[in-house]
């Protein structure tokens, strides 16, 4: 679980709104419009915090380009290419900072438009064309009107893509009449299939389900002919562990309607699709098994992205009775979820699903009925919630999913809940690897990372036999140069004799949050592994080996590990708490090192340890408060400009009163100049008052990891009797 520092938690719920919590880390906001057709170039608006001098927009996909607009902050022309597959893609800015946190940015063949006045009245109702997409932003308070025409008898699919794109927006679609006398109504965020009964003008009705809104609040509304697939999505948490390795695309078997009564005779194993339509549907499976078989069986849909929780319920069918075998429900998440959405009790990151994955016994041969349901599915009569059906011998694997540890403090750090993997010189950064074991297998596994910036290391700390998770530590050298790379993490495991290798995906939060109480964590997968060391800043504390070296002993000895620390930072108080993370070291006893200690020694007894002989990483950690600044190098630079101003506004001014009572044109030039200058040094000065205060020193609690620590028990000496 994350860090459990509970001796420091008085101190920290108490001063907790006098503090920031984790130093500032660069986030990209908003993208508008946010997404665009394949072979268009559009112009791209980004918004962020904590993001200066910001140099690039990138993508998770080569396919798509940008270029900054010169001249203009925060502007780019974005390219994508005519082969651009669709779906949705990562974008992300360079900054001083490094790379920031990622935005959804969608990509479709259809022709797209951007809403640029408002549409809040049926007068003002944006016509739409079919087969066509508008990107905008919900206006809060009111519902956002769009039209279209209708065909007698042509269908058409009304999608309003948001959740699946990062925005706030909790969608209400409604469709409408001409006159807006409402039709049909969506407010779970699904489509709306329409075969208009007349020609004629239809609504489209927008809104927030608690009429929010803002730039925030954006959505891409697509209008296509029927039948059409939703747009597409990014991934949840709980897709970390679909599809199964080497599943193929398509499912070798469809289910055959009706099945609800009259079962679908099948042969196991089996890999079948089927939806959960209409409403209330109960597919059934009937085949034969025999005494002593173990069928391990899976459904994937929540996992798909759909609002759904599938449950399978396997019968004996026996002299005309039916009789329970096994009822499987939930995949259990492989962390305990927080309690509260962001922190203290747990990871705010469910890497669980709601989809099945279980097994059943068969007791004796004879003939097997398997139900499949959606336990959400009573009234909702949707094709689109589809399912895979899964059942299959075992095959012992596992998938992986990697976040960044996120403090156990009561104010938690919500305001920093989405962590991009962007390092400060001689920084260190935790990350929780949380996996999903399938079918029985509760082997070891090792976790690595390559493709690093230079000068920029990970180390796995190795996930134990039958573990749920482990440790990944991110370090940056204390030169670092400043970089960028995309990086990629694995897990290997040995499986039956053979080595096997699964890639970990990286979840994020889509948003930093910073009211708990009003606002909920979304986290998810994100697309690729971008990670980025600035040299602007360096962290507060580094806690390095003094030799870097693995370290040796036997088995039951003390082993002595000498630590250096560089404290860049003031801090309170007078000493740090220390633990540690790490398969067989997270029992080390809790220690002081005290505050501005050049070196600490760490006495680990392998005999209270228990640990058995073999090779071992493990890593330190703590909380601390620091007094950070943030930019101040901008000072400076904000002061000069903020001179520069005033000499430019004194001498327009002069300039202004000289010619005031002579040449009248002249006069009215110089006044112009005179309030240009007079807004700069407004704009100036507004600048310098930013910066300074930015700089001032903010109490800031903080993660403090050291760098990964090797060790390696030998076997304790055998004595051996005197002769």
């Amino acid at each position: 679980m994350s860090l459990r520092l509970s001796c420091l938690f008085a101190l920290f719920s108490v001063t907790a709104f006098a503090q920031q919590v984790t130093l500032p880390l660069p986030r990209l906001l908003t993208v508008m419009p946010m997404g665009g057709q394949a072979g268009q170039s559009l112009e791209v608006t980004v918004t962020g915090e904590n993001v200066e001098d910001v140099t690039e927009l990138t993508f998770s996909t080569p396919k798509i380009t940008a270029k900054p607009v010169a001249g203009v902050t925060n502007k780019f022309i974005v390219s994508i290419a005519p082969d651009a597959q669709v779906g949705v893609y990562d974008a992300r800015v360079m900054s001083r900072l490094g790379a920031s946190s990622s935005r959804a940015f969608s990509v479709n063949n259809l022709p797209e438009v951007v809403r640029t006045k408002a549409n809040n009245t049926l007068e003002t109702a944006l016509p739409l064309a079919v087969g066509s997409i508008c990107n905008a932003t919900m206006t809060k308070r009111a519902v956002d009107f769009y039209s279209f025409q209708g065909v007698k008898g042509q269908a058409v699919a009304i999608d309003c893509a948001a959740v699946g794109i990062d925005s706030r927006l909790t969608p209400v679609l409604i469709l409408a009449d001409g006159k807006g006398a409402d039709l049909k109504v969506n407010r779970t965020g699904g489509m709306i299939d329409f075969t208009p009964p007349s020609d004629g003008t239809y609504v489209i009705k927008v809104s927030d389900l608690t009429y929010q809104g803002g730039e925030r609040h954006f959505y891409r509304l697509a209008l296509q002919k029927g039948p059409a697939e939703p747009q597409p999505h990014t991934q949840m948490v709980s897709a970390m562990s679909w599809p199964p390795a080497g599943l193929a695309v398509n499912a070798a078997a469809k289910e055959a309607e009706p099945n609800n009564k009259d079962a679908q005779k099948i042969t196991l194993p089996c890999d079948i699709s089927g939806a959960f339509f209409p409403a209330a549907d109960v597919d059934t499976y009937e085949f034969t098994a025999k005494k002593g078989e173990t069928w391990w069986v899976e459904v994937g849909s929540e996992r798909l992205g759909l609002n759904t929780d599938p449950f399978v319920l396997v019968q004996q069918v026996k002299d005309g009775k039916l009789t329970d075998v096994a009822e499987l429900y939930d995949i259990a998440p492989p962390m305990k979820v927080t309690s509260n959405g962001y922190s203290y009790d747990g990871p705010p990151y469910d890497a669980g699903s709601p989809d099945v994955m279980g097994k059943f016994e068969v007791k004796e041969d004879g003939t097997y009925r398997m139900q499949v349901r959606d336990l959400f599915g009573g009234t909702r009569s949707d094709p689109h919630n589809v399912y895979r059906l899964l059942v299959r011998q075992a095959t012992p694997d596992f998938a992986l999913a990697a976040w960044a540890v996120h403090m156990t403090l009561r104010n938690g750090d919500r305001a920093s809940l989405s962590k991009p993997m962007s390092l400060r010189q001689g920084d260190a950064r935790a990350f929780e690897v949380a996996v999903q074991r399938r079918d029985g297998f509760d082997g070891e596994i090792e976790i690595s990372m390559e493709g690093l910036p230079p000068g920029v290391s990970a180390s796995g700390l190795k996930i134990g036999k039958g573990k749920t998770y482990g440790h990944l530590i991110l370090t940056a050298d204390e030169k670092a140069p400043r970089g960028f790379s995309l990086a990629k993490i694995t897990g290997k495991a040995v499986i039956d004799g053979k080595e096997v290798m699964r890639p970990v995906r990286l979840a994020s939060m889509e948003w930093p949050v910073k009211d708990a109480k009003g606002e909920i964590p979304a986290p998810r997968l994100m697309a690729d592994i971008p990670v980025s060391v600035t040299d602007s800043e360096q962290a507060p504390l580094s806690i390095t080996l003094a030799e870097n070296k693995v370290f040796e002993a036997k088995a039951g000895d003390t082993l002595k590990i000498p630590l250096k620390l560089a404290w860049r930072n003031e801090f309170n108080g007078t000493s740090i708490k220390v633990k540690a993370y790490g398969e067989g070291f997270s029992a080390i006893k809790e220690f002081d090192i005290p505050l501005k200690a050049a070196t600490h020694e760490l006495a680990l007894n392998l005999a209270e340890l228990k640990l058995a002989p073999g090779d071992y990483t493990f890593a330190l950690q703590s909380l601390g408060i620091c007094k950070y600044r943030y930019n101040p190098a901008a000072v400076p630079l904000a002061e000069a400009e903020q001179k520069k101003a005033e000499q430019l506004l004194a001498a327009a001014a002069a300039e202004a009163k000289k010619l005031a009572a002579t040449d009248a044109e002249a006069a009215k030039k110089a006044a112009e100049k005179q309030k240009q200058a007079e807004a700069a040094m407004t704009a100036a000065s507004t600048r310098m008052k930013s910066v300074t205060t930015a700089a001032n020193p903010t109490d800031t609690v903080e993660i403090l990891i050291s760098q990964p620590i090797r060790v390696s028990v030998k076997p304790a000496a055998v004595a051996t009797a005197s002769k």
